[in-house]
This record gives structure tokens, sequence and C-alpha cells, in this order.
């Protein structure tokens, strides 16, 4: 089967097409034919540097949309045929620039009813990840003020669809050409981070979601209401001292695969309550142009690879 590989640490130009052994699937584990895979943040910046994948080679993307072609001993929940989608496990269970894939079946869920390929292939890591701030560390309330930044990127603008799905108040930080994308996702009082300073303009917050990092963090501490709580989705400690100090709650989190949480995903996206927003697609062949298109920092929503026939 063709994957997309690399031997070296560097940048897009390292990404390769090979031929690799297709995998089978083991007791409990799923065999998917992958039809499209997300591409996210974490996928460049593992290329570039390793991150917790260590040294190549590896195949990146964690993202997958497709079809069960084949199951393992004790699998009852998927059967050949299935339409799938789901988010393999992170960081070490990577493998999504590929044809197929094989993971444990309860990675998977169905794939959305109306939702193509291209869709559902861009919602588990980014919709997981945004869910489990906002729902299940955060535990946002109906009637609460959420504070999401970067909130058009690829967690920020679902995280904003996810606490409006819960009655939130959603605050969202992004340029000002992207207000319009905010406000048509939900986002109730967009602010321009280029022109404004969110620590001066926004007060009153009961969650904040932080994607961005650096001095985003302690900043973000100050606009948040005693007993209020900060989850960074970055891979460094928000400030637990600050935090407690100033009568709140700093978090980190880092995204599981969640079935349960996937599957809820699922039916806000086949109800149209949670719609993910698409960049750009690529083939499979395109990945290196896919990151480049990404590190460019204006995507709006998604950046798609499709490994059609």
């Amino acid at each position: 089967m063709r994957a997309v590989s690399q031997d070296t640490l560097g940048g897009p130009e390292v990404l390769k097409t090979v031929e690799v052994e297709r995998p089978e699937p083991g007791p409990t584990e799923v065999l998917v034919r992958v039809r499209a895979a997300g591409v996210n943040p974490t996928d460049w910046k593992h290329r570039a540097d390793g991150g917790l994948l260590g040294r190549p080679p590896f195949v990146l993307g964690w993202d997958v949309s497709g079809v069960v072609e084949a199951t393992g001993v004790g699998v009852t929940l998927h059967k050949p045929g299935d339409e799938v989608f789901g988010m393999l496990r992170y960081p070490f269970g990577g493998g999504a620039y590929a044809e197929y894939v094989a993971a444990p079946s309860r990675t998977f869920t169905a794939k959305p009813a109306g939702i193509d390929h291209v869709r559902a292939g861009a919602l588990p890591l980014a919709a997981l990840t945004a869910w489990q701030a906002v729902v299940d560390t955060a535990r946002v309330r109906d009637g609460q003020r959420v504070l999401v930044h970067a909130a058009a990127g690829g967690v920020g603008h679902l995280a904003v669809q996810i606490a409006k799905a819960h009655g939130a108040y959603v605050i969202g930080t992004a340029s000002a050409p992207k207000h319009d994308f905010l406000r048509g996702i939900g986002v109730d009082e967009p602010v321009d981070y280029r022109a404004t300073d969110f620590a001066e303009a926004v007060k009153d917050v009961d969650i904040v979601i932080d994607a961005i990092g650096g001095d985003y963090g302690p900043r973000s501490l100050r606009v948040l209401r005693p007993g209020g709580v900060l989850v960074s989705l970055v891979l460094s400690r928000p400030a637990e001292m600050d935090a407690a100090a100033a009568g709140v709650r700093a978090e980190a989190l880092l995204v599981e695969p969640d079935h349960h949480a996937l599957t809820r995903i699922a039916d806000l996206a086949a109800s149209g309550a949670l719609r993910v927003g698409i960049d750009s697609v690529f083939p499979l062949a395109d990945a290196a142009k896919a990151h480049e298109r990404g590190e460019t920092g204006r995507v709006s929503g998604k950046i798609v690879l499709t490994a059609e026939d």
C-alpha cells in the first residue's frame, strides 16, 4: 500500500510517498481503508522536530475516515463495509497518511450521516480535543461565558460550536478578516487580537480555551471570574500557582481516543449543530503541499488529505 513517510526531520520536503506492507488487524482491531485523513498542527510539528515520537522513520496522521475492510477476533461494533471515522491513539498510534490503518475497533464510530469522508476525516482529533477541553475538563454549563483563542483554527472553531451547543456565550479571538467566519459558527463576540488586548477588553469569563500558548495563558488568568478554568492545549504546563492565587483553575490537556465522546460528536455533526470548516483538500501524494499550506498560519478550519483509488 501507499503511505507518506519520512526518514529525517525537517521541512515539508522530507515527506515522501513510499510502498509499505498493508497492516493486518489483530484481536479487537479493525482494518480501515482510508478515504480521508485530517491534517493538524501537531503533524507538522512532529515532522519538524520529532516531538513525542522521537526520531523517524514514522508515518504521521491521527485523523481517519474510511471503510472497514476486515475485523480481528472479538470485534462486535463494526463489520466489513461499515463507514467509520476516528482518531488513532495520540501520539504513538499515528499512521493515517496511508491507504490502510489497523487500530482498536473502539477507536472508531460510525461516520455521521450526511457527512462526506472529507468532513468526517477533518473532525476526530480537533473535535475530541475541543470536547475534552470544553465538556470534560471545563465542564461547561448553560449561560457560562467562554473565551476561545484562535477561534477560527482547527480546534478553536469546533470548541466554539461545542460550547454553543451547551448553551454558552462565546467570545473568540481571531484577526479581523476572520470575524465573518466566527459569526457564522456562532461566536457572540469576536475580538481582533491584532488591534485589541483581549486581557483588557474581555472580563468575567468562566472558561478559557488556549491553543496558542506563550503569554496567552498567564494573560488569560486576568479575564477569568473566581472559580473559572483555563484549559491549555499546548505542551506546557499552565501557571497553576498563579491560577490558585487568582482563585481559578488551570489545566493542560493532551487529547485521548474516546469512543463515547466521538459518538456524541458524530451526533452533533449529523444534526448540523457541529460543522467542520474545510480550508483545503490535497491528495495523499501532496502531503508536503498540505503541510506548506498549514504552516502559513492563514488557515481557517481544517486541511484534509484524500486517499481515494
